[in-house]
């Protein structure tokens, strides 16, 4: 099985950006609240510098909250950020290869990693396998990063698409948000419930600070950038001309953020990595 390390999720910088993309407790009010009923162990997959732990310890000071991530020096930052925090805890461990017991936990989820991972079938198995018979698992990805556009650069957007068709080889995938459905079905959930929200929806000139991620995305993403288009001239062109689109009065861009759930039948056989274990 390959292990593969994106070279996004590498980079430090990519966490703290995506946790500037959001409020910690409106998104835990939003889409994780509704679903921890009765939940006492709680895994995040992918958890990143601790930040949404921290703040779901202090909502829930009666639940145990575990994180694992492949990043160590995102596990360094969470374990100081969860210093004196009793409730939870962090180690490092790849979400392709989960190092818990089965049925292990009440609830397992999974936030904007599943775009990233080389193999998400075997993945998710690892979340349904430590999941305990009636537990619930929740992924949450995005569907159509950097590809809707309007109206269309024709330069552009063959430059967009090209470097998404190599970054397909380490398991980038901009359309997984509707994949997330199917998987969850393949992987013997039920109840499979689905949510669509738009996400990335800047009409007319993008605003300051997600001016300011995306310059960072980008500058994250050159490395990358100049072994696809073949020089630092022509990484730092696409990235010109990507930023000079967002920032026209006239043009649209936008992506889906799709949270999906599903639950692991009570008495449920289901082990689909058991021999790996």
């Amino acid at each position: 099985m390959n292990h593969t390390r994106n070279y996004i999720m590498d980079d430090p910088r990519e966490g703290q950006r995506l946790l500037d993309k959001v409020d910690a407790a409106s998104w835990i009010s939003k889409y994780l609240d509704p679903h921890l009923q009765g939940a006492r162990t709680i895994l995040s997959v992918g958890c990143g510098p601790g930040v949404f732990l921290r703040e779901l310890a202090a909502i829930h000071p009666d639940a145990e909250f575990v994180g694992v991530d492949l990043s160590a020096e995102r596990i360094q930052e969470a374990e100081d950020r969860l210093r004196g925090v009793p409730n939870a805890r962090v180690q490092i461990g790849d979400a392709q290869a989960l190092p818990f017991e089965s049925c292990s936990f009440d609830f397992v989820f999974c936030r904007f990693l599943m775009e990233y991972l080389p193999d998400k079938r075997h993945a998710l198995g690892e979340m349904v396998r430590i999941c305990r018979g009636g537990g619930k698992i929740l992924l949450q990805d995005l569907d159509g990063q950097l590809l809707w556009h309007s109206p269309e650069d024709p330069d552009l957007q063959e430059t967009i698409e090209r470097v998404i068709r190599r970054l397909a080889s380490t398991g980038f995938d901009p359309l997984v948000g509707r994949k997330l459905f199917h998987l969850c079905y393949e992987a013997g959930l039920s109840e499979i419930q689905v949510q669509i929200d738009p996400y990335h929806l800047y009409a007319g000139t993008i605003a300051g600070e997600e001016f300011n991620l995306w310059q960072t995305k980008l500058d994250i993403a050159k490395p990358q950038l100049k072994k696809i288009l073949g020089s630092e001239e022509a990484a730092d062109k696409y990235t010109e001309q990507f930023l000079a689109y967002l920032l026209r009065p006239d043009t649209l861009t936008y992506s889906c953020l799709f949270t999906v759930s599903g639950i692991k039948p009570p008495q449920s056989k289901i082990e689909p990595n058991a021999d790996r274990r």
